[in-house]
């Protein structure tokens, strides 16, 4: 209804706010000349074209029908009748009436917006004042709309949360909080593990109330749990604190030799085993696997040598660069939205090791590079920067497949469409 921008430039002060009439200005005083909330849009079709309050409400209901077709086709001719004969110009009615219809598709009573913007503050405040706290009940309330546990554990760390990661001597299944030289630290609960069930985490708790585990053998002896669970729990690295590395708890996980008849002259005895270390990116890529994030590093670390190479600008540097001009980014994928009102525009978000880039893709792009921009978990965007304001995006015409190089990282973007 071409209501957001005009408010928004009214609010900046980059465009002057005006009324037709002194009846307008009562009803649309507060916010700026545009009407926002659901009692305006009614109050102006009394006072502008002069509705009854029953006629208002009607609008009011044909707003809240807007999927159906043609439910506000009817008040169209009686609106524009009704400006246009109280002295408002042909322009303003139509304006109003388109503004109007547009409104049906997320308007709102004043009401609710304040109820809304209660919680906004309240969860802003939170955030900035207790953020290991507002990161945990966040994390215990999975699965959210569109911030994935990866997102909040970084934006976390960014606000300089200690975060201490899943293990078997401390974590709940819920992620909790813990003491940390003054203030709170994070500990990751095991409900961040792919593929554990609750009552089987409840179960460790339980059991290590009486003594805390001190080996990777006691824990299996006294919780018994299955070789499945073992395994998982040893890939996640939950049994870091028993000092053992991960390759070292999968390797004791496995199920041992089973004697056969064929083997009864052979020595059961298992030899002593060096495993070779995991590289730090096989350490990443592991942690992604189990958990869908890590406290080690971001996985666009590892290529960030051959990202500067090719000319990829790092989505932090997007804040500083020159508007208007062609840049490279690269990230994981954590977002794909296609709102129904964007005109088949789909916005994407990357991430990288500094921090999350926008994305802007038209139709056309996106048709051009289906299977990657689909399907990837990992791209390079190419495209051109816009700045408006605070609000920087990258509008794409090209994208590269990055999802090979990162390994099997098991990256899973939310997607809205």
């Amino acid at each position: 209804g071409n209501m957001v921008h005009p408010y928004l430039r009214r609010r900046s002060g980059e465009e002057p706010v005006t009324f037709p009439s002194e009846a307008v200005r009562e009803v649309l005083h507060k916010t700026m000349g545009v009407p926002i909330f659901q009692e305006q849009a009614m109050k102006l079709a009394v006072v502008a074209a002069g509705f009854t309050p029953g006629e208002a409400d009607q609008l009011r209901r044909a707003m809240g029908a807007w999927r159906k077709r043609g439910v506000m086709e009817p008040f169209r001719q009686k609106l524009l009748e009704g400006m246009l004969s109280r002295g408002y110009d042909e322009e303003f009615a139509i304006r109003v009436y388109d503004q109007i219809q547009g409104f049906g598709e997320y308007g709102f009573p004043e009401s609710h917006a304040a109820s809304f913007a209660l919680l906004v503050y309240a969860s802003a405040w939170l955030k900035c004042y207790h953020p290991a706290a507002f990161t945990a009940a966040l994390l215990n309330s999975q699965p959210l709309g569109f911030y994935a546990p990866a997102q909040l554990v970084s934006e976390a760390r960014r606000q300089q949360v200690v975060i201490r990661p899943v293990d078997v001597n401390a974590s709940d299944w819920d992620c909790t909080l813990e003491s940390s030289g003054g203030t709170l630290a994070l500990r990751l609960g095991w409900r961040i593990l792919r593929g554990l069930r609750q009552t089987t985490a409840e179960h460790i708790v339980a059991v290590r109330q009486s003594a805390p585990f001190r080996s990777q053998s006691e824990f299996a002896q006294r919780t018994g749990l299955s070789r499945s669970e073992l395994s998982l729990l040893a890939k996640s690295d939950a049994f870091r604190s028993l000092e053992t590395t991960r390759r070292e708890a999968v390797w004791d996980a496995m199920p041992a030799r089973e004697s056969s008849p064929l083997l009864a002259s052979v020595d059961n005895e298992e030899p002593c085993v060096t495993l070779p270390t995991m590289t730090s990116s096989q350490e990443v890529v592991a942690d992604y696997q189990t958990a869908g994030l890590s406290l080690r590093a971001h996985p666009i670390t590892f290529l960030r040598d051959n990202l500067n190479e090719y000319g990829v600008t790092k989505a932090a540097d997007l804040l500083h660069v020159e508007a208007e001009r062609r840049y490279r980014v690269a990230g994981l994928v954590l977002l794909r939205q296609r709102p129904s009102t964007a005109k088949g525009i789909t916005f994407m978000t990357l991430e990288d090791e500094t921090g999350t880039a926008n994305l802007v893709v038209h139709v056309n792009v996106w048709e051009r590079f289906r299977p990657i921009a689909r399907q990837a978990s990992a791209i390079i965007a190419h495209g051109i920067l816009q700045r408006q304001n605070d609000v920087i995006h990258l509008v794409v015409d090209r994208m590269d497949d990055l999802t090979t190089l990162l390994g099997q990282v098991g990256n899973r973007s939310r997607d809205f469409r």
